[in-house]
C-alpha cells in the first residue's frame, strides 16, 4: 500500500519533508546513495536555514525526504547535528555523504553546489546532519 504524504505526517508527527539536490537528476543519485546505504549524511548552508528557509535538523527527529516531484520516497531519522565551516570539514563527514571517494572531490563538487545556490565561501557555516533510514518507501518497486 502506498503511503500518502498526510498518511505519513500523521505516523511522523513533526517530520519536515525535504528534498536531496538541486535538480531531478541529482535528487535521484542521491535518493539512490541513501537507499545502498552509501549515503549516511548530508550538509546544507546555515543561511538557507536562518533565513526563512527549512527548519534545521534536530537529532532524533524523522523527517520525510521527497522525490524530486514532491512524493515520499523516505523516512529518515537525524542521528546528529552540527556546524562547522566549509573549510573545516573532516573527510570522516564529506566521506558519509557518499557521493565522492575523498576529501578534494567533495570541496570541489560541493563548492560548486553552493555556488550555483547563493554563493560560496571556504568560510561558510554549515548545517552538517548524520542520519539513518527509518523507511523506504519504494519497497520492492524499485
Amino acid at each position: 500500500m502506498t503511503q500518502t504524504l498526510d498518511d505519513l505526517q500523521a505516523k511522523y508527527p513533526g517530520a519536515v519533508t525535504f528534498k536531496f539536490g538541486d535538480s531531478e537528476r541529482l535528487s535521484a543519485e542521491l535518493i539512490a546513495l541513501v537507499r545502498s546505504g552509501r549515503k549516511t549524511g548530508t550538509c546544507g548552508a546555515l543561511r538557507d536555514f536562518t533565513e526563512g528557509g527549512e527548519a534545521l535538523p534536530v537529532a532524533g527527529r524523522r523527517d520525510i525526504v521527497l522525490n524530486w516531484d514532491g512524493t515520499p520516497a523516505l523516512v529518515i531519522e537525524t542521528s546528529s547535528v552540527t556546524i562547522r565551516r566549509f573549510c573545516d570539514v573532516e573527510a570522516e563527514f564529506a566521506l558519509s555523504e557518499g557521493e565522492n571517494d575523498d576529501l578534494a572531490g567533495w570541496q570541489r563538487d560541493h563548492g560548486a553546489y553552493f555556488e550555483r545556490n547563493g554563493g560560496f565561501s571556504p568560510e561558510m557555516e554549515l548545517v552538517c546532519e548524520r542520519f539513518r533510514v527509518v523507511e523506504d518507501l519504494a519497497g520492492e518497486a524499485q
